[in-house]
């Protein structure tokens, strides 16, 4: 992969080794200096930076064109020495120059400003007066943050850090499900089940309590609804049961959307403290958002700006109840297991009246509803009226809704429909998919909420310090100490793979030492903090670089170590073309072993005062480097454990 851009000004040592090469192979087979930077690829192990000469589609023979570019080779400052391999060129940088020029970059750049509190190294402008939104998490209000979220949270805090390291302007958003008949069914459910001493003990639990109780009476309502209809053999009613709980919640729902004040009131407490509780779940994650919005922030006006729009376009058709059944797309907040009775797609399958669609058939999206029978709009339309709405109070460069691949359909629908709009800015939207998580659930079944997960991987991981009584009395507290590795390793687990892969949680895996995991990443850095402590008194690294031999590095690892580290700016843009933390995760991995290798021939203890100072700068650096990804990826680096 080309690690170029077009004609960005050198900013690192490889950078201008690139371009070094470039402008020689331009004269050599004369072609245009972006035209060969674009050509200059990362090598393979043991070679710097490689050409592949066929991709130049040039007409001469590409063995002849690499003789010519090995023959006419000028060693300079940034480039030593060439080889021919067949059809490829490998390059390798001064091996000099690469050590001191990098170790000075990183560590220069690694030092805390105004702007970047943890350095700037790996990061660039690339996106400089742009601005991007970015939809994640979006769990659903009056319930625990649970394991269904956790994907959406990771990915898209990751996604936030990376457009923000490529220099852009970001608004981290929560879409909250915090609007539709659940609310009037929690309302009547309160009613009931409610009690303000729960309430003020653990308001979340308590609330989510209620809905599963007052659910249960909905199911067992319809139960018998479904009793009686056998009896009477109405066997085609069976599709519309009947719940007296039900039809009261829709009522009251109806209530609120006509503003009623008593229960508005009720609702707006309920999100309150939904959103209390989720701040401090996020705190945890070491995640933030910018903006808490929810479907119920979506106005009135747009939503009947999009109706009208759709009916003057000529867009809106028909869908009757027997089309209604047989659709099995989207729900919203699908994850939410208990939200499926009351789900909106299946009350417009309620219907006997046809409810209005939009066509998709052409593109193979079915024929989404859009407003039921009794004039209620569903989700599809909040999504198209808030996409619109957004735009508006953010002009962005581009949109990025991270939502599971259980919901391709939908979203594929919904800018579908925008583009049918003639939206302005349908081409901006981006739709950032992942799989699934199995195993995130208890043996019955129910799902496991993500505050216990956390918990058990934080008291897996302080077993395993306790191990070692006396490192843990070193330890001010062990307990935050043991949930930060714990967090880690549930993060890891899940930026490991590629998005769109499913995976299983594996606790007794996640945790372990052994193998590519969280822990073993944070004990590489800790593992590099310790050297300065270790060190001192008798080193302590030089204030000025300048005054430190970088020359004396004349290791083959050292090398290693040095192109690793300098290679991780690239990485970070290579990351921003695929959206995937798995990149980051990898390239995290890859520098925790060859640090781990370099032990045995790197050691700083006990050496000459010169050669120990530029090992310990060496290793420095590496930390720095090190704990950069680990951020990237909303990890919190720790120097002990």
């Amino acid at each position: 992969m080309s690690m170029s851009s077009p004609m960005s000004p050198p900013e690192h040592f490889l950078d201008h080794a690139r371009l070094s090469i470039a402008n020689q192979v331009s004269l050599s087979l004369g072609i245009s200096v972006q035209a060969a930077l674009d050509g200059v690829d990362f090598g393979k192990k043991g070679c710097d930076l490689t050409i592949a000469v066929p991709r130049f589609r040039l007409k001469e023979k590409p063995v002849t064109l690499v003789q010519k570019l090995v023959s006419e080779f000028q060693a300079d400052d940034y480039v030593e020495s060439v080889d021919g391999d067949g059809i490829f060129v490998h390059y390798r940088c001064h091996t000099t120059n690469l050590i001191r020029s990098s170790l000075d970059t990183i560590f220069k750049l690694s030092q805390p400003t105004e702007t970047h509190p943890h350095g700037s190294y790996g990061t660039n402008e690339s996106g400089k007066g742009r601005k991007v939104v970015i939809e994640f998490s979006s769990p659903n209000i009056a319930k625990p943050f649970h394991a269904g979220h956790l994907r959406s949270t990771i990915i898209g805090t990751f996604l936030s850090n990376l457009f923000e390291a490529n220099g852009w302007q970001v608004v981290r958003l929560n879409y909250l499900g915090d609007w539709g008949k659940q609310f009037g069914l929690l309302a009547v459910g309160y009613q009931r089940y409610g009690s303000e001493a729960e309430l003020a003990k653990n308001a979340i639990m308590h609330l989510f309590k209620v809905y599963v109780d007052i659910n249960k009476e909905v199911k067992e309502e319809q139960k018998d609804s479904a009793e009686k209809l056998k009896r009477g053999k109405k066997e085609e009613n069976l599709n519309n049961l009947h719940s007296a709980t039900d039809e009261e919640a829709k009522a009251l729902f109806r209530k609120m959307e006509q503003g009623d004040e008593e229960f508005l009131a009720l609702w707006r407490r309920f999100r309150a403290l939904s959103i209390k509780a989720y701040e401090q779940v996020y705190e945890r994650l070491n995640v933030h958002f910018d903006v808490y919005s929810g479907e119920s922030q979506v106005s009135a006006e747009g939503i009947a700006g999009v109706m009208r729009t759709l009916k003057e376009k000529g867009l809106l058709t028909t869908k009757t109840r027997k089309e209604s059944q047989q659709y099995h797309g989207y729900q919203s907040n699908a994850v939410d297991e208990v939200d499926a009775s009351s789900a909106e797609v299946d009350e417009a399958a309620e219907d006997e009246e046809p409810a209005l669609a939009v066509d998709l058939t052409e593109w193979k999206l079915g024929k989404p509803v859009v407003e039921k029978a009794d004039g209620a709009t569903i989700y599809i339309v909040r999504d198209i009226a808030g996409a619109l709405q957004r735009y508006e109070d953010y002009a962005f460069d581009k949109m990025i809704y991270v939502v599971g691949d259980q919901q391709d359909l939908h979203v594929a629908q919904f800018f579908k429909i925008l583009s049918l709009m003639d939206a302005p800015f349908v081409d901006r939207l981006e739709h950032v998919n992942f799989g699934k998580v199995h195993g995130m659930s208890t043996r019955n079944g129910e799902v496991k909420f993500l505050e216990e997960i956390l918990d058990t991987t934080k008291d897996a991981m302080l077993a395993q310090m306790m191990k070692n009584e006396e490192k843990v009395r070193e330890i001010n507290d062990p307990s935050y100490y043991s949930d930060q590795v714990g967090m880690t390793c549930v993060k890891i687990q899940d930026m490991q793979a590629k998005r769109i892969h499913a995976y299983d949680f594996d606790l007794q895996r996640m945790t372990s030492f052994e193998g590519d995991t969280g822990a073993y990443l944070q004990y590489a850095h800790v593992r590099l903090s310790s050297i300065p402590r270790k060190a001192a008194p008798a080193l302590v690294l030089r204030n000025d670089p300048s005054l430190i031999n970088t020359s004396l590095l004349t290791e083959s690892k050292a090398r290693e170590l040095v192109f690793l580290l300098a290679s991780y700016p690239d990485v970070v843009k290579t990351a921003m073309k695929n959206y995937e933390p798995s990149t980051i995760v990898s390239y995290c991995f890859r520098l925790s072993h060859v640090i781990s290798s370099a032990w045995e021939t790197l050691n700083v203890i006990g050496q000459d005062e010169e050669i120990a100072q530029a090992r310990l700068y060496l290793f420095t650096c590496a930390r720095f480097v090190l704990a950069g990804g680990m951020r990237l990826l909303s990890l919190t680096p720790i120097d002990r454990m």
